[in-house]
């Protein structure tokens, strides 16, 4: 089978299109014929191997050589302890942990998949799983959306910030955008209230206040965000730089200690409401931004498509017609 192989860390110039061995599942494993898979952060991430994703999947050189956790596809073959899906059965899910999504096929266990809904293309259900889950784990879990606020979306043009719109906008809030020019058109047309270019003006130095921040990038000091949140305005953040993230935990306690301003992050807990955007999607309430599709073979370009920041919504690859 054709496969995105890397063997060292670095940049996207690693990444080498492969013919590989198909994989054969376990007892406990599906086999999954990938249709369409979606790239998010945390690829990024292990692709170029900071410290923490060195510990998660090898020091010297990566463990796990194939990336992609998003996936959508129809199952191949099943193990003898499989009992949830049969041969035939088109699911998709979030396989973080695992990875193997940029490949023709891919073994999983059940409990990482669900169906897809027959209304749905394999290339809108692999653009769901990670970024869904973030936005409303953001949003709903550690946000405490309520009507009437105003939110504020750091990074508002990919993937968690064009569900995390859609989701806004069923609780009647009031929403700012912040990402590059090139998007901002967009982001209008989703509904955003406000957007904001970030290369031209820094909305922490604003006097706009804000009950709670959605940030996809965690790419200023912490203190920036309080600045701007209401008196008891919450900072949530679903990704970014380790350091940051690392900061943002600490920085949250201590911030707690003088003020009721809270700074949350979001341990993202995969395929949890996966039933939920099933749900919203069904009912027409929100749609998956696509960047895509494109080809297995153009995934390093995409690698650098992504790194820049200059893609819209998710990036979809067409694995199998």
């Amino acid at each position: 089978m054709k496969a995105i192989v890397y063997t060292k860390y670095g940049t996207p110039d690693v990444l080498e299109l492969k013919e590989i061995s198909k994989p054969v599942p376990k007892d406990n494993e599906i086999l999954i014929k990938v249709h369409a898979a979606s790239l998010n952060d945390w690829d990024m991430g292990l692709l170029e191997g900071d410290f923490v994703n060195r510990m998660l999947n090898g020091i010297r050189k990566p463990k796990i050589q194939i990336l992609g956790s998003d996936i959508a596809g129809t199952v191949e073959a099943v193990g003898k302890g499989i009992t949830k899906f049969k041969a035939g059965d088109n699911v998709y899910g979030d396989l973080s942990g695992r990875w193997g999504g940029f490949a023709e096929y891919v073994c999983a266990p059940e409990n990482m998949l669900a169906i897809k809904p027959e209304s749905m293309s394999f290339e809108q259900a692999s653009a769901i799983p990670q970024a869904a889950m973030l936005a409303v784990q953001g949003l709903l879990d550690k946000g405490n959306l309520q009507s009437g606020q105003k939110l504020l979306i750091n990074g508002a043009g990919g993937g968690v910030g064009t569900f995390a719109i859609q989701i806004a906008k069923l609780y009647g809030v009031e929403v700012t955008g912040v990402d590059r020019a090139e998007k901002l058109d967009m982001l209008r047309s989703m509904g955003f209230d406000h957007v904001i270019d970030y290369q031209k003006e820094d909305f922490t130095q604003s006097s706009k206040k804000y009950d709670l921040i959605l940030d996809v990038k965690t790419n200023r000091p912490l203190s920036h965000y309080t600045r701007v949140l209401n008196p008891n305005g919450r900072y949530v953040t679903v990704g970014g730089s380790i350091s940051r993230l690392l900061s943002a935990l600490i920085f949250g306690r201590a911030a707690s200690i003088f003020s009721k301003k809270q700074i949350l992050i979001v341990a993202l807990k995969a395929n949890k409401d996966l039933a939920y955007m099933k749900e919203l999607f069904e009912a027409g309430k929100i749609k998956p931004v696509i960047d895509g599709p494109y080809s297995l073979e153009e995934v390093p370009r995409l690698f650098r498509l992504f790194g820049e920041g200059l893609h819209k919504g998710k990036v979809v690859v067409k694995v199998i017609s």
